[in-house]
Formats: structure tokens, C-alpha cells, sequence
């Protein structure tokens, strides 16, 4: 039997594949599933919690990026969730890391997206599965500790398993899945603004008010939304 030599075995999961080719009918099977996945309620109450995952991260990516103090984050079945970040009560720090949390699946699936299509599914890869080992050092419950294993098993099965076609794919039904669970998740508060949600605090913190926040956060689902489906309309024209 040979041995597996393991660094050159890894640097290759690594590498980008600028010349990838990405066939139609694979890219329309990955919107198909990412579109069931989304939008179908059976499929979408058990894959919600993966929205909460990024927005909570969002939270803390940003937090730590102005500064702040990141000690840990809390998941919950009804798609909420907690993260802490320790630092001044207020000022520009708290407001952007505050203001992060709903644009974050947006942003992510846009970004993971592009990503992709360009040929850099397995570098894209390479970063979620090493932010999501990271992040399970955070996970302060039992909950949290199984949406973030499992979701790092997924990443890292596509990491190391996949073929660079299906890496793409899956990366690109990834960046749906985000961006409509993204509006999904801004739509929870169409039924008023608590003072507690994030534009509640944001609104307290800065005087704006909190429908404005809001409005903020549905421009950012839009640019995405415009992103994702450029990407989309291009791989299905040309294939």
C-alpha cells in the first residue's frame, strides 16, 4: 500500500482551478437543491439554524476586526442566537459589530458565490472549514457545539472528498440558500422591531431609527441577491 504523503495530499485541496468549467445542468441541479432547501418548510426548519450560525459570526468576525473582545456565542432552536463581544457600551466599534449580524448571510453567500464561479471553490473551502474549526472553541452550548460540528463535517467531506465541479456547485447553492435565508431572517421582524433585536439597539445606540437599520440591511440582501443571480444567469447563458 503507498503511503499518503499528507502535505502535498492537502496543499492540492487547496489550490484554485482558474480554468474550471462549470456544466449547466450541474449549476441548475445546485440552484434546484438550494431552492428546495430555502423554501421548502420541512427542509428550511432544520437548516435555518445555519442562518443564526453566520449571523452570530458575523457578529464576532466583525467585533474582533474593530477591536473588540470575542467570548463566545449560543445558538437556539427558534432561530435566534447570542454572541459576546466585550468592549466599549457604545460608540463606532459596538454600532458596526451590532450592525453585522443580518447582513452577514448575505455578504457570506454573495462572497462564497463569486468565489466559486472564479474557481476558487477549494480555497473558499480551505478558510470556512478552518473559521468553523476556530468557532467551535466559542460554542458555549450543546446545541451550538452540534450545528457547528456539523456544518464543519459538511465543509471539510467537500474539502476532501469532492470533485472540484461538485465543490462549486455545492459552494454556489451554499451562496442561495444564504442570501434567501438572509431575507428570510429579516423577515421575522415584519411583525415590529423589538428593542432588543439588533435595529432596536441600533437605534439606541445611535439615534437613528430602527426601520432605517432595517432598510440597511434590506440594501445589503439586494446587492447579493444581485451577485448571486448575475453569476447564475452567466454559468447558465454560456453553458
Amino acid at each position: 500500500m503507498r503511503a499518503v504523503d499528507w502535505p502535498t495530499e492537502i496543499a492540492h485541496r487547496m489550490r484554485p482551478d482558474t480554468l474550471l468549467e462549470l456544466p449547466a445542468s450541474w449549476v441548475l441541479l445546485a440552484i434546484a437543491a438550494a431552492l428546495v432547501a430555502a423554501l421548502w418548510p420541512q427542509a428550511w426548519y432544520r437548516l435555518r439554524v445555519g442562518i443564526t450560525l453566520v449571523h452570530e459570526l458575523g457578529h464576532a468576525a466583525v467585533g474582533v476586526a474593530v477591536g473588540r473582545r470575542f467570548t463566545g456565542f449560543v445558538l437556539r432552536g427558534d432561530m435566534s442566537g447570542h454572541a459576546v463581544t466585550w468592549g466599549a457600551p457604545t460608540g463606532a466599534g459596538r454600532v458596526v459589530s451590532t450592525w453585522a449580524g443580518y447582513p452577514a448571510p448575505a455578504l457570506l453567500g454573495a462572497l462564497v458565490s463569486w468565489l466559486a464561479v472564479a474557481g476558487w471553490a477549494a480555497p473558499t473551502l480551505t478558510a470556512l472549514g478552518l473559521g468553523l474549526l476556530l468557532a467551535l472553541f466559542f460554542a458555549r452550548s450543546v446545541r451550538t457545539i452540534a450545528v457547528t460540528l456539523t456544518a464543519l463535517a459538511a465543509t471539510g467531506w467537500l474539502w476532501w472528498a469532492a470533485n472540484p465541479v461538485v465543490q462549486a456547485c455545492a459552494l454556489l447553492g451554499l451562496g442561495v440558500v444564504l442570501v434567501i435565508g438572509a431575507w428570510r431572517h429579516l423577515a421575522t421582524m415584519r411583525h415590529g422591531i423589538r428593542p432588543q433585536s439588533d435595529p432596536g439597539v441600533l437605534a439606541q445606540l445611535t439615534g437613528v431609527p430602527a426601520v432605517l437599520w432595517l432598510l440597511s440591511f434590506a440594501l445589503v440582501c439586494l446587492g447579493a441577491t444581485w451577485v448571486v443571480a448575475t453569476e447564475v444567469y452567466g454559468l447558465v447563458r454560456l453553458g
